[in-house]
């Protein structure tokens, strides 16, 4: 009889693992309505046609709530993604680079009017109306709910293997897919430095990074080797520019768009350098 009721067992549990908005979290606040619950089969119900910019980070499900106290708003919603870089990706998309980020969670940027944060696989959004100034309900809010997520708050290992120099750490993003405008490139992190572009694509294994290499030299043509990690080629392409990758055990990455006085090699060597091996 025990096993009848273990399939029940668990989606009970896995219920009570999700994390759930809750208005009560800052006083004065109550729930306006009811919970909201999306996975990726209806979030264009609530999304509309915003839903594919959450789908293509790997969204999972969406937790959410409408809060009031007295005439004031607040529209909380919580989103579970695939993993803490998908979390991260889709927080470095929708933050506004014009302003600061804080330390709430992983990372957080807080408007008069919104604020966004991430921590581990979640990504967490408030909305406020009507249009005043919610900063410190926005904070309370964000601070609240973020000591309720369980996981890590440290940033994607990844995003410290970018060497520093003149490096701008905040335009730092995962491209969700085609990287460079390259679909053989699917999924990966892009930095922006004063010289050019720096990417990083992690592939299955060693075999499958080999696999892209040899598709991407064969895409570019007469590549010119470079003595770089496991192989390497640099080139001069009509969008890209100037260019050299290199794969890494199951890493592939590189520099674009360089400029002309940046030595692509010796650039392609120090991110190399700075990528752990498996």
């Amino acid at each position: 009889m025990t096993r009848l009721f273990l399939p029940s067992l668990f989606a009970a549990a896995a219920c009570l693992a999700q994390v759930a908005p809750d208005c009560r979290l800052v006083p004065g606040w109550q729930q306006h309505g009811p919970s909201r619950g999306y996975v990726a089969d209806n979030l264009f119900e609530y999304m509309n046609g915003n839903a594919e910019g959450y789908l293509i980070y790997d969204f999972v499900r969406m937790n959410g709530v409408t809060c009031k106290s007295n005439e004031d708003t607040v529209v909380f919603d919580i989103s579970e993604m695939a993993g803490s870089d998908l979390a991260y990706g889709i927080f470095a998309a929708n933050r506004d680079p014009r302003l600061p980020v804080e330390k709430i969670g992983t990372v957080a940027q807080i408007h008069p009017r919104r604020a966004i944060f991430a921590k581990d696989k979640y990504y967490v959004e408030l909305a406020a109306s009507p249009e005043k100034d919610h900063t410190a309900a926005l904070r309370a809010f964000a601070a609240a709910i973020e000591k309720q997520i369980p996981g890590s708050t440290g940033p994607p290992a990844a995003l410290g293997w970018f060497p520093p120099e003149r490096l701008d750490r905040d335009a730092i993003r995962l491209v969700p897919q085609s990287v460079l405008g390259l679909r053989l490139l699917k999924r990966g992190y892009v930095a922006q430095y004063e010289h050019g572009k720096a990417f990083l694509v992690a592939e299955s294994s060693a075999e499958a990074a080999s696999g892209v290499m040899s598709k991407l030299r064969a895409r570019f043509g007469n590549v010119q080797p470079a003595p770089i990690a496991g192989e390497a080629f640099q080139f001069t392409d009509k969008y890209l520019g100037r260019l050299c990758f290199f794969r890494k055990g199951r890493y592939v990455a590189g520099f674009a768009n360089l400029a002309e006085a940046a030595d692509p090699v010796a650039l392609a060597t120090a991110l190399a350098a700075r990528i752990p091996e498996d």
